[in-house]
């Protein structure tokens, strides 16, 4: 019997004494066995999946790298390389560098479970797609969205031809540079002609 006992004792430690790597795999286990859809409402489901759609370009069921950085250039939180990673890494459950529609939810709950950090990407997502689906509906939801877009192109457009009027602005100063540079030779030259002769 005591044989029995310091053997249950020791399982017991022995699980009490997990690492903290093997403690955040165990972790990561289990959240893959959460139901999300049980702590979202229907209404905010059906919308996070018209965003999770929108930006699934090729339509295989994940945002990986490429539609994560389109996602949040269309929204207006365009992020660097390594920002759009650590956003895919902090709620990739299944480690394959790609974001799935149960982990794309994951975002939401831990934006609404205060688990985000205020000045990180995913943030930012949230805080861009969040719509109140109660007072405007789905179909509110979605002129929303088309709405943010056109603004987002129109904003794109401007900028493109401010750029345009800039390099314009500058390719004019370098010519007058050159012809000032060209005036500089020419009267150096004029100099030394009239006072050799």
């Amino acid at each position: 019997m005591d044989s029995d006992l310091t053997q249950k004792l020791e399982k017991r430690q022995q699980r009490c004494e997990l690492s903290e790597e093997e403690a955040a795999h165990i972790i990561q286990q289990n959240q893959d066995k959460i139901d999300l859809t049980k702590m979202l409402s229907r209404k905010e489901i059906r919308e996070y999946r018209t965003i999770f759609q929108r930006f699934d370009r090729d339509k295989d069921g994940y945002l990986d790298l490429e539609d994560m950085k389109l996602m949040m250039e269309t929204l207006g939180a365009p992020q660097t390389h390594l920002s759009l990673k650590r956003m895919i890494q902090e709620v990739d459950t299944d480690g394959d560098s790609k974001i799935s529609f149960n982990e794309f939810l994951l975002i939401y709950h831990k934006a609404k479970a205060g688990q985000l950090e205020s000045d990180s990407g995913l943030s930012a997502l949230t805080k861009l797609t969040e719509v109140d689906i109660k007072e405007v509906g789905v179909d509110g939801a979605k002129n929303f969205f088309e709405a943010k877009i056109e603004q987002l192109k129109v904003q794109s457009k401007f900028e493109m031809e401010v750029k345009k009027e800039q390099e314009e602005k500058r390719k004019q100063e370098l010519e007058k540079k050159q012809k000032r540079q060209e005036f500089a030779q020419k009267h150096a030259f004029f100099e030394q002609v009239t006072l050799t002769q």
